[in-house]
């Protein structure tokens, strides 16, 4: 698939996940596939009573429970349905023409998985339906998809802006600098000035590097300003991000600066907990 696939969970985050994925399409002259994903709670009954209903009455109320599953699924799928189609309709008021929906049931990572693996974007919101009142937890399949799939992730959240210039983390490191590569020749970022921020120490090889990765953007055509900050890796960079006005924030998905083991507790966590930017990961 070459679609860019856009999740839709009607958590508030929805309409920057469709700004984001309208913004992406643009960039990149690709059409979106909005993705509802039916979980297995919400159309499978939470518990098995079978073993507790007395044998009397056990029929009855089993057909019962399955009328009532067979219906909660229904509303489930229904209600994915509507989503689905609202949000493609404002995606094309928005001026997206080509926008297809697929609903799927199972878990977000399998559904994508099953699509294709050569997907060149997903775009996620930052919180889910059950974390909206939270601004620093992350929605349950954010890890999840960061962990297992290959494919650029762009998380997003309410308020998203389509950004005139990017914050680009770089740590110097050999997967930082196929990173790199992968901004210069990236579509979706051509056209929009570039913060090379590195966070460590002041050193001769950190200037080295700095100016090693900011030739490589500038021969692609950006503009470039280029930072060496001094601290914890990720405050610094939310920071920067905050106080510039920087809407996306764009880095790898593994082993950032002083920090080698990602995910749970890492670089990459805390600056998705803390940024109010969109976060663009590359592998």
């Amino acid at each position: 698939m070459t679609n860019i696939v856009a999740c839709i969970d009607g958590s508030p985050a929805q309409a920057a996940v469709c700004d984001a994925a309208a913004w992406a399409s643009t960039g990149t002259a690709l059409p979106i596939t909005l993705l509802h994903v039916l979980e297995r709670n919400e159309f499978e009954g939470e518990s098995d009573l079978s073993g507790a209903i007395g044998l009397g009455s056990r029929e009855h109320l089993l057909k019962e429970l399955a009328e009532r599953d067979h219906q909660r699924s229904r509303l489930a799928q229904e209600q994915g349905r509507l989503l689905l189609e609202s949000a493609k309709d404002y995606l094309t008021e928005s001026g997206v023409t080509e926008v297809e929906t697929q609903q799927r049931r199972g878990q977000l990572v399998e559904a994508v998985q099953a699509l294709s693996p050569g997907i060149p974007m997903m775009i996620l919101g930052k919180q889910g339906t059950t974390h909206v009142r939270d601004h620093a937890l992350l929605g349950s399949h954010i890890e999840s998809a960061i962990r297992t799939l290959d494919n650029p992730i762009m998380v997003v959240q309410p308020g998203f802006e389509a950004p005139s210039r990017f914050l680009f983390a770089y740590d110097g490191s050999q997967s930082a600098n196929k990173v790199l590569a992968l901004v210069a020749s990236s579509p979706l970022l051509t056209g929009l000035a570039c913060d090379l921020v590195m966070v460590g120490e002041p050193s001769d090889e950190h200037e080295r590097q700095l100016v090693q990765a900011r030739q490589v953007l500038e021969s692609a055509g950006f503009e470039v300003n280029d930072r060496l900050l001094q601290g914890e890796v990720a405050p610094r960079i939310c920071q920067h991000a905050a106080e510039g006005g920087l809407t996306l924030i764009v880095m790898g998905a593994y082993g950032h600066s002083r920090l080698r083991q990602f995910i749970v507790g890492s670089t990459t966590t805390a600056i998705l907990a803390t940024t109010s930017a969109a976060v663009l990961l590359l592998k």
